[in-house]
Protein backbone atom coordinates (compact mmCIF):
# COMPACT_ATOMS: atom_id res chain seq x y z
CA UNK A 1 0.00 0.00 0.00
CA UNK A 2 1.36 3.42 -0.89
CA UNK A 3 1.88 5.91 1.97
CA UNK A 4 -0.93 8.41 2.66
CA UNK A 5 -0.73 11.81 0.91
CA UNK A 6 1.06 14.43 2.96
CA UNK A 7 -2.08 16.56 3.22
CA UNK A 8 -4.17 13.80 4.74
CA UNK A 9 -4.10 12.18 8.15
CA UNK A 10 -3.06 8.54 8.03
CA UNK A 11 -6.04 6.28 8.58
CA UNK A 12 -6.20 2.79 10.01
CA UNK A 13 -4.12 0.54 7.76
CA UNK A 14 -6.17 -2.63 7.86
CA UNK A 15 -9.90 -3.03 7.92
CA UNK A 16 -10.80 -5.97 10.16
CA UNK A 17 -12.38 -8.80 8.21
CA UNK A 18 -12.88 -11.23 11.08
CA UNK A 19 -14.35 -10.99 14.54
CA UNK A 20 -10.93 -11.48 16.12
CA UNK A 21 -9.47 -8.56 14.18
CA UNK A 22 -12.41 -6.36 15.11
CA UNK A 23 -12.01 -7.32 18.74
CA UNK A 24 -8.32 -6.41 18.64
CA UNK A 25 -9.05 -3.07 16.95
CA UNK A 26 -11.70 -2.28 19.54
CA UNK A 27 -9.24 -3.14 22.31
CA UNK A 28 -6.57 -0.87 20.83
CA UNK A 29 -8.98 2.06 20.65
CA UNK A 30 -10.28 1.40 24.16
CA UNK A 31 -6.74 1.36 25.50
CA UNK A 32 -5.86 4.55 23.64
CA UNK A 33 -8.97 6.24 25.04
CA UNK A 34 -8.05 5.20 28.57
CA UNK A 35 -4.49 6.48 28.20
CA UNK A 36 -5.62 9.80 26.72
CA UNK A 37 -8.21 10.19 29.46
CA UNK A 38 -5.48 9.66 32.03
CA UNK A 39 -2.79 12.00 30.70
CA UNK A 40 -3.82 13.49 27.36
CA UNK A 41 -2.97 12.75 23.75
CA UNK A 42 0.28 14.70 23.53
CA UNK A 43 2.45 12.23 25.55
CA UNK A 44 0.71 9.16 24.10
CA UNK A 45 3.20 6.63 22.69
CA UNK A 46 2.53 3.75 20.33
CA UNK A 47 4.68 1.43 22.46
CA UNK A 48 2.52 2.32 25.44
CA UNK A 49 -0.67 1.52 23.52
CA UNK A 50 0.71 -1.81 22.34
CA UNK A 51 1.81 -2.83 25.81
CA UNK A 52 -1.52 -1.91 27.41
CA UNK A 53 -3.42 -3.70 24.63
CA UNK A 54 -1.33 -6.84 25.10
CA UNK A 55 -0.02 -6.94 21.53
CA UNK A 56 3.34 -6.44 19.86
CA UNK A 57 4.29 -3.07 18.43
CA UNK A 58 4.40 -4.72 15.01
CA UNK A 59 0.80 -5.87 15.38
CA UNK A 60 -0.25 -2.35 16.37
CA UNK A 61 1.39 -0.91 13.26
CA UNK A 62 -0.65 -3.30 11.14
CA UNK A 63 -3.72 -1.36 12.25
CA UNK A 64 -2.35 2.16 12.68
CA UNK A 65 0.75 3.63 11.04
CA UNK A 66 1.30 6.16 13.82
CA UNK A 67 -0.24 7.96 16.78
CA UNK A 68 -2.00 10.51 14.61
CA UNK A 69 -3.96 7.72 12.95
CA UNK A 70 -5.15 6.48 16.35
CA UNK A 71 -6.23 9.99 17.33
CA UNK A 72 -7.95 10.53 14.01
CA UNK A 73 -9.90 7.30 14.37
CA UNK A 74 -11.08 8.33 17.83
CA UNK A 75 -12.05 11.77 16.53
CA UNK A 76 -14.02 10.18 13.70
CA UNK A 77 -15.72 7.84 16.17
CA UNK A 78 -16.95 10.76 18.27
CA UNK A 79 -17.92 12.71 15.16
CA UNK A 80 -20.10 9.82 14.02
CA UNK A 81 -21.76 9.57 17.43
CA UNK A 82 -22.49 13.30 17.41
CA UNK A 83 -23.84 13.31 13.86
CA UNK A 84 -26.13 10.37 14.66
CA UNK A 85 -27.56 12.31 17.61
CA UNK A 86 -28.01 15.42 15.45
CA UNK A 87 -29.85 13.49 12.76
CA UNK A 88 -32.14 11.86 15.31
CA UNK A 89 -33.01 15.14 17.05
CA UNK A 90 -33.63 17.17 13.91
CA UNK A 91 -35.39 14.53 11.81
CA UNK A 92 -38.84 15.19 13.28
CA UNK A 93 -38.64 18.99 13.46
CA UNK A 94 -41.62 20.55 11.68
CA UNK A 95 -42.48 23.67 13.68
CA UNK A 96 -40.79 26.56 15.44
CA UNK A 97 -41.25 25.16 18.95
CA UNK A 98 -39.84 21.80 17.88
CA UNK A 99 -36.85 23.49 16.25
CA UNK A 100 -36.03 25.41 19.43
CA UNK A 101 -36.46 22.36 21.63
CA UNK A 102 -34.35 20.09 19.41
CA UNK A 103 -31.51 22.61 19.14
CA UNK A 104 -31.49 23.16 22.91
CA UNK A 105 -31.42 19.42 23.57
CA UNK A 106 -28.48 19.00 21.22
CA UNK A 107 -26.60 21.82 22.92
CA UNK A 108 -27.28 20.26 26.34
CA UNK A 109 -26.17 16.86 25.07
CA UNK A 110 -22.94 18.24 23.64
CA UNK A 111 -22.21 20.08 26.87
CA UNK A 112 -22.79 16.89 28.87
CA UNK A 113 -20.53 14.88 26.56
CA UNK A 114 -17.74 17.43 26.91
CA UNK A 115 -18.14 17.51 30.69
CA UNK A 116 -18.12 13.76 31.12
CA UNK A 117 -15.61 12.67 28.48
CA UNK A 118 -12.00 13.81 28.98
CA UNK A 119 -10.98 12.31 25.65
CA UNK A 120 -13.46 14.49 23.77
CA UNK A 121 -12.16 17.54 25.64
CA UNK A 122 -8.58 16.64 24.80
CA UNK A 123 -9.32 16.13 21.12
CA UNK A 124 -11.38 19.30 20.94
CA UNK A 125 -8.68 21.37 22.60
CA UNK A 126 -6.02 19.96 20.29
CA UNK A 127 -7.83 20.61 17.03
CA UNK A 128 -6.56 24.18 16.70
CA UNK A 129 -2.99 22.91 16.89
CA UNK A 130 -3.54 20.23 14.25
CA UNK A 131 -4.59 21.55 10.85
CA UNK A 132 -5.92 18.24 9.61
CA UNK A 133 -8.00 17.55 12.71
CA UNK A 134 -9.34 21.10 12.42
CA UNK A 135 -10.38 20.31 8.85
CA UNK A 136 -12.16 17.18 10.08
CA UNK A 137 -14.06 19.26 12.63
CA UNK A 138 -14.93 21.85 9.97
CA UNK A 139 -16.27 19.12 7.70
CA UNK A 140 -18.46 17.87 10.53
CA UNK A 141 -19.71 21.41 11.17
CA UNK A 142 -20.72 21.68 7.53
CA UNK A 143 -22.56 18.37 7.71
CA UNK A 144 -24.31 19.29 10.95
CA UNK A 145 -25.10 22.74 9.56
CA UNK A 146 -26.72 21.14 6.53
CA UNK A 147 -28.93 19.03 8.80
CA UNK A 148 -29.90 22.13 10.79
CA UNK A 149 -30.57 24.09 7.58
CA UNK A 150 -32.89 21.34 6.35
CA UNK A 151 -34.84 21.49 9.62
CA UNK A 152 -35.09 25.29 9.42
CA UNK A 153 -36.37 25.09 5.84
CA UNK A 154 -39.09 22.66 6.89
CA UNK A 155 -40.28 25.20 9.43
CA UNK A 156 -39.76 28.23 7.18
CA UNK A 157 -40.21 26.92 3.61
CA UNK A 158 -40.28 30.43 2.11
CA UNK A 159 -36.92 31.42 3.57
CA UNK A 160 -33.91 31.90 1.28
CA UNK A 161 -32.32 28.45 1.24
CA UNK A 162 -28.83 29.76 0.49
CA UNK A 163 -28.94 32.25 3.35
CA UNK A 164 -30.32 29.60 5.69
CA UNK A 165 -27.49 27.24 4.75
CA UNK A 166 -24.90 29.89 5.53
CA UNK A 167 -26.64 30.80 8.78
CA UNK A 168 -26.91 27.19 9.95
CA UNK A 169 -23.25 26.47 9.19
CA UNK A 170 -22.17 29.61 11.03
CA UNK A 171 -24.35 28.80 14.04
CA UNK A 172 -22.90 25.31 14.25
CA UNK A 173 -19.30 26.39 13.85
CA UNK A 174 -19.77 29.11 16.48
CA UNK A 175 -21.07 26.37 18.76
CA UNK A 176 -17.84 24.43 18.27
CA UNK A 177 -15.80 27.55 19.02
CA UNK A 178 -17.93 28.29 22.10
CA UNK A 179 -17.33 24.80 23.46
CA UNK A 180 -13.61 25.15 22.81
CA UNK A 181 -13.61 28.49 24.64
CA UNK A 182 -15.31 26.96 27.67
CA UNK A 183 -12.43 24.50 28.07
CA UNK A 184 -10.21 27.30 29.35
CA UNK A 185 -12.91 29.18 31.29
CA UNK A 186 -14.01 28.77 34.88
CA UNK A 187 -17.19 26.79 35.33
CA UNK A 188 -19.44 29.77 36.02
CA UNK A 189 -18.11 31.70 33.06
CA UNK A 190 -18.31 28.61 30.85
CA UNK A 191 -21.99 28.17 31.68
CA UNK A 192 -22.67 31.85 30.96
CA UNK A 193 -20.94 31.54 27.58
CA UNK A 194 -23.03 28.52 26.63
CA UNK A 195 -26.27 30.21 27.66
CA UNK A 196 -25.36 33.36 25.72
CA UNK A 197 -24.65 31.21 22.68
CA UNK A 198 -27.98 29.40 23.16
CA UNK A 199 -29.97 32.66 23.24
CA UNK A 200 -28.17 34.11 20.24
CA UNK A 201 -28.51 30.94 18.18
CA UNK A 202 -32.17 30.36 18.99
CA UNK A 203 -33.00 33.92 17.92
CA UNK A 204 -31.17 33.38 14.65
CA UNK A 205 -32.54 29.98 13.66
CA UNK A 206 -36.14 30.76 14.64
CA UNK A 207 -36.09 34.06 12.71
CA UNK A 208 -34.07 33.15 9.61
CA UNK A 209 -35.64 35.87 7.48
CA UNK A 210 -34.22 38.50 9.82
CA UNK A 211 -30.74 37.04 10.09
Amino acid sequence: MSPPPSDELPAARRQPLQARSQERLDRILAVAEALIAEKGSEPLKMSEVAQAAGISIGSLYQYFPDKRAVIRTLAEKYALECRTSIEAELAEVHDKAGLSAAFSRLLDLYEQMMDSNPVMRDLHAGMLADKLLAELQLTESRAAGALLAAAIMRVFPKADAKKVGTLAFLVWQLGEETMRLTLSAKRGEAKALIEAYRRMSLRAITNPNDA
